[in-house]
């Protein structure tokens, strides 16, 4: 099997992947899963894609992570490797999606707007 590249996203955070066959080892900047996400819960978000389709075991993945925070690195990872999963057998595309882990979450911060201290946030008002 070749290798398989994926893009994922979320807020400032983008993860691209390169998939591979191999015994389940995640590389993520040179740097062991449970090293980068030392949280157990971040863990489990990025391995939900592959305990749900039973791959856990299967494949190497090598991550170059990059920007935001690590929650959305987490969850960019996810849809990242939700993706290869789809390019490599498209049957598993209807579970993934009812679960939501193809979903690309397009919240991120909104821009300051010029004469305002914030986004939205405006200066107190007086009135004289």
């Amino acid at each position: 099997m070749e290798v398989i590249n994926a893009i994922g996203r979320r807020k400032r955070a983008i993860a691209r992947i390169y998939l591979s066959e191999g015994k389940g080892q995640i590389t993520i900047n040179k740097r062991e899963l449970d090293n980068y996400f030392p949280a157990a819960t971040l863990q489990y978000v990025v391995k939900q894609p592959l305990e749900l389709l039973g791959v856990a075991g299967e494949f190497d993945i090598k991550v170059n992570l990059d920007g935001g925070g690590v929650k959305g690195q987490a969850e960019a990872l996810r849809l990242a490797i939700s993706r290869a999963l789809v390019k490599i057998n498209a049957e598993s595309k209807p579970a993934l999606k009812a679960k939501g882990f193809l979903t690309r979450d397009p919240r991120v911060v909104e821009r300051k707007k010029p004469g305002r201290p914030k986004a939205r946030k405006r200066f107190q008002f007086s009135k004289r």
